[in-house]
């Protein structure tokens, strides 16, 4: 999971857990995101990178491109 990308499909940022979709296992699956320590909001549509995965559905992210 560490490593994978993902794209927002509900808004992360401090205080708001937001979702993700990720593909994984020749399919696409959606979980729970928080962002990653120091790291602001992130919004919908935005490419994110994997930086922990909390089994069985919650993973930390950060955007994976600058804007």
């Amino acid at each position: 999971m560490v490593g994978l990308l993902g794209r927002v499909t509900g808004t992360i940022g401090p205080g708001l857990v937001g979702e993700v979709i990720v593909r994984i296992r020749g399919g696409a699956e959606h979980f729970l995101a928080h962002p990653a320590p120091g790291t602001g909001r992130i919004e919908t549509g935005t490419v994110v990178t994997v930086v922990e995965y909390l089994p069985p559905r919650t993973v930390y992210v950060m955007a994976a491109y600058d804007n």
